[in-house]
């Protein structure tokens, strides 16, 4: 954005606009970030957000950054266009955020900029004290996260009947006086003295709707479990823990209106407990939590791998070990979900790319639990539950699957556990018409369910157990490769490093380098095949959120190098709670590749040098 003056009514028009807001959690940022976010949706924009909140309960500093626009966003961005700095402390904090050319829009009631800051454009707007002035003294400040969207509202020549919709739909379940301060403190905003303003102005271009569809504008927690309603889920149990909560919330509300019901237990144990017992009953069930809750659900879940039992439980992942930082990203859950029970546990763990993989990827979850009756793992994270985008509305007509257990009549030769065939547990209430009625325990048993110590049996139902998560391999798509075919690099990823590492790609493919991105959701078992597309590149980098170990490599790339014994496959983490941005992954692959003094690498650094 060229920031110098200009005339009135010389408005550029901008692709996209990378946005932060940085106040306290008590501000209602999210509810300005959430207001842009659908907005974006709703004029078939592309938009992605990304949000920190502290884990206090009395709250504290927090960020809600937007990027919205009309090409392909895969990012929340690297550096802001603008920040709005609410307080002293937010200016501070974020300045360095903001690209150089920016605009710092902030709270001259709060806030009082460096005078020799010359990088960018600061813009002073009483923010707290304009608010208290159009919507009455009683409020007090109430009201000002309101008054900056209708600051930017002008800015950037947004939509004002879609947003004051918005504002209405937000508020409708409040009194009418709540709603008609709301639109009094957005409508002040707005109105603030264009000449203030002028220099700063400017238009998104608009986008061109790509497949006719409406759009769907949500978090991925909210897209996890409507993809669990899709998939036939109607019954679950969880225990509260951030950042899993409003799945469990949406859940508990969603579920009743479909017949089913989800239980809030006294603990995590008693939560998987009573999803198991829901799926002994012949439902899929789910249950979740975080890190520290998928340690307590270990024994429960190794119950279901020896007995067979669909289930689906999510980990939304955070920051650890133990408490760990339950407001912060990290992706260190990845051997606990593969390895965590005792004994052979094989079981499914698939990990969604973005917020529209969440609702797919939870029908995928659905799907495998039923067909090989086992325990699927969905490993999500803090970025992407929390994260807003826009999609294409699915067809829920052709993807809803129903929900009914199967108690047809068993024939005389049914047996749940066969050796030569798939596994069929019977649930409570079917006919058996042998009158031989199966058991179902953690016990190693029979092909009946019955208990059973006979050494031979357990190395054949051992083996029954494994290879049918071996058969879910042969069944899984390639993983999505974009680039090129064959090269210098290929960046492989997992979880909600996708947009990032795509982004790194384009730019590190920009300066001459020959390279592509693999990124994975299917993580165990592997989808077959991998080691030919690892074998048509010089290296191969696996960006990933945890911690390098005791031998140098992220979890991830931990199990590629075991899986296939090839020493081209090294990795670059980090754990500072914070997701990937672009240039870091530019930096460190070119460092890897030994560009850093050649000309490739010099023009690396010019495109970060201008790179939001």
């Amino acid at each position: 954005m060229d920031n110098a003056a200009r005339p009135s009514g010389d408005t550029p028009l901008i692709p996209d606009v990378v946005i932060r807001l940085a106040g306290d959690s008590q501000d209602g940022i999210q509810a300005i970030g959430g207001f842009l976010a659908r907005l974006a949706g709703r004029s078939d924009q592309e938009v992605m957000t990304y949000m920190t909140i502290p884990s206090t309960i009395s709250g504290g500093p927090s960020i809600f950054q937007v990027r919205m626009g009309s090409g392909e966003i895969l990012s929340a961005g690297d550096r802001a266009d603008v920040l709005v700095a609410f307080y002293q402390h937010s200016y501070e904090n974020h300045r360095a955020s903001l690209r150089p050319g920016g605009v710092l829009l902030y709270d001259t009631d709060h806030v009082q900029p460096r005078p020799d800051d010359r990088e960018v454009t600061a813009v002073g707007v009483p923010m707290t004290s304009a608010t208290v002035e159009a919507v009455g003294g009683s409020t007090k400040d109430k009201g000002k996260n309101i008054y900056v969207l209708g600051l930017l509202a002008r800015m950037f020549d947004l939509d004002v009947p879609k947003l004051t919709q918005l504002i209405r739909e937000r508020f409708g379940g409040k009194t009418e006086d709540i709603v008609r301060n709301a639109l009094l403190a957005f409508d002040a905003g707005y109105a603030y003295p264009a000449e203030h303003l002028t220099h700063i102005l400017y238009r998104l271009e608009k986008a061109q709707a790509a497949s006719g569809r409406p759009q769907v504008t949500t978090d991925g927690n909210s897209a996890l479990a409507y993809g669990l309603i899709a998939a036939g889920v109607r019954y679950g149990a969880g225990y509260p823990i951030t950042p899993w909560s409003s799945i469990m919330e949406t859940l508990r509300t969603e579920l009743p209106k479909y017949g089913g019901i989800f239980v809030q237990a006294e603990d995590e144990i008693a939560s998987i407990s009573t999803a198991l017992g829901f799926a002994y009953g012949g439902h899929l069930a789910v249950t979740g939590s975080s890190g520290p809750g998928l340690s307590l659900k270990m024994e429960a879940l190794g119950w279901a791998t020896m007995a067979e039992i669909p289930l689906i439980v999510i980990n939304v992942q955070r920051g650890g070990p133990s408490t760990g930082m339950p407001t912060n990203i990290e992706q260190s859950d990845l051997l606990q979900a593969i390895y965590g029970s005792h004994g052979d546990t094989p079981r499914v763990v698939v990990a969604p790319k973005n917020v529209e993989d969440c609702f797919y990827l939870a029908l995928e979850a659905g799907r495998i639990a039923r067909e090989y009756s086992t325990p699927v793992l969905i490993l999500t994270d803090q970025a992407i539950a929390t994260r807003i985008e826009a999609f294409d509305e699915p067809d829920l007509a052709q993807l809803m699957v129903a929900a009914q257990p199967d108690l047809r009549p068993r024939p005389p030769e049914f047996k749940p556990y066969p050796l030569d065939g798939p596994t069929r547990p019977a649930p409570p209430g079917s006919l058996m018409t042998s009158g031989k009625y199966p058991t179902v325990s953690g016990l190693e048993h029979d092909e009946f369910g019955h208990p059973t110590a006979n050494p031979g049996l357990h190395l054949k139902m051992t083996a029954k157990r494994r290879e049918k998560i071996k058969a879910v391999a042969a069944t899984l798509p390639p993983p999505e490769l974009a680039g090129d075919d064959a090269g210098d690099v290929l960046l492989v990823g997992w979880g909600c490093s996708y947009g990032p590492i795509r982004e790194a790609l384009g730019r590190l493919r920009g300066t001459g380098v020959k390279g592509a991105h693999l990124h994975m959701r299917h993580l165990h078992p592997l989808p077959n095949g991998l080691e030919q597309t690892f074998a048509r590149y010089r290296q191969i980098i696996v960006a990933e959120i945890n911690d390098e170990g005791l031998y140098g490599y992220g979890q991830l790339a931990t199990l590629l190098r075991a899986r296939y014994c090839n020493p081209a496959i090294t990795g670059i983490t980090k754990t500072d709670g914070l997701t990937f941005k672009v240039s870091e992954i530019v930096e460190r692959v070119a460092q890897k590749l030994g560009l850093a003094q050649t000309s490739v690498g010099m023009r690396a650094k010019s495109v970060l040098a201008t790179a939001r």
